[in-house]
């Protein structure tokens, strides 16, 4: 089973339980007059638009190159991971609107049995939260760790919801508005979540560059192939789950055209066993001369 495979199968699984969750807490919520479990099932069922967009990115993203996508279609990606993070940050500003209003207006204390609810609710969340975070680890994908950052939201308004709820239980009718500040605080940890999804995201759609980690890697296989002088202005962007480089390969100028394409085609594979997240290389070859008292390669 394919990475893209394997992520697409977790998402729907996802796509279940949110919905599942959703309708279990605002029921809850409803039935146990608890505004922070009614603002926690607002957030599970902005997860069922969150996952249906990562689905749909997954499978666009896992389609071949085509006439007009001749790069493929990894942009699908960051952007369904950018789609999340809007969701998020809508969201929380939904929650923290009616959180307020249940802070600020009187009511009763919720109903004891909403707790064990929020306990089901944060096992569940916290074990999808873990198995979409490895899944995404092994694909490299921005869209899964965006979904795995949607659960581990929910987490947190869950969390956030049971201390709230738990607070105006044991205080008292005096204490019923922690049940709309909880809301109110989780909201704004659901917010800072999104954006902490969104920018990584629009930093890879306007083609921004990878981790100066992954540019060493590249940079020091490419250097290592025998008959390289000098390597210089190395690029790369990310295009989904994969990478793109560009480099300037420098080498004896005596060479023929047919040893400097056999040559480049050796940086390519160095580069590719190096680093296999790289999908394609683009070698630019250059006659190399040294100029007296400059190093050979360059830092």
């Amino acid at each position: 089973m394919t990475h893209h495979d394997r992520g697409l199968r977790i998402v729907r699984l996802g796509l279940f339980a949110n919905a599942g969750l959703a309708l279990a807490k605002g029921v809850a919520g409803i039935l146990g007059h608890s505004y922070a479990l009614v603002a926690d099932a607002a957030e599970s069922a902005a997860d069922i638009g969150g996952s249906i967009v990562v689905w749909s990115g997954l499978r666009v993203a896992s389609q071949s190159p085509d006439y007009d996508h001749p790069y493929g279609h990894g942009k699908a990606e960051p952007l369904a991971a950018a789609g999340v993070g809007l969701l998020l940050c809508v969201a929380a500003l939904g929650i923290m609107v009616k959180s307020v209003a249940a802070t600020v207006s009187p009511h009763g204390a919720p109903a004891a049995f909403t707790l064990g609810v929020l306990v089901l609710v944060i096992a569940v969340k916290v074990t999808l939260a873990r198995t979409v975070l490895r899944a995404a680890d092994d694909a490299g994908s921005r869209a899964l760790a965006a979904d795995a950052w949607h659960h581990r939201a929910d987490v947190i308004t869950s969390g956030a919801a049971f201390v709230g709820i738990s607070a105006a239980l044991i205080g008292g009718p005096g204490w019923a508005w922690c049940d709309g500040a909880a809301g109110a605080v989780a909201s704004i940890i659901v917010f800072l979540n999104g954006m902490h999804i969104l920018r990584p995201a629009l930093h890879e759609l306007m083609d921004g560059a990878p981790d100066i980690q992954v540019l060493e890697r590249v940079f020091v296989a490419a250097r290592s192939v025998s008959g390289v002088r000098l390597i210089e202005h190395l690029k790369a962007r990310k295009l989904g789950t994969h990478f793109l480089v560009d480099l300037h390969a420098q080498a004896d100028p005596a060479m023929s055209l047919d040893e400097a394409h056999l040559l480049s085609g050796r940086i390519k594979t160095a580069i590719r066993e190096a680093v296999p997240a790289v999908q394609d290389v683009l070698v630019h070859m250059e006659p190399f001369y040294q100029v007296p008292g400059e190093p050979v390669t360059t830092p």
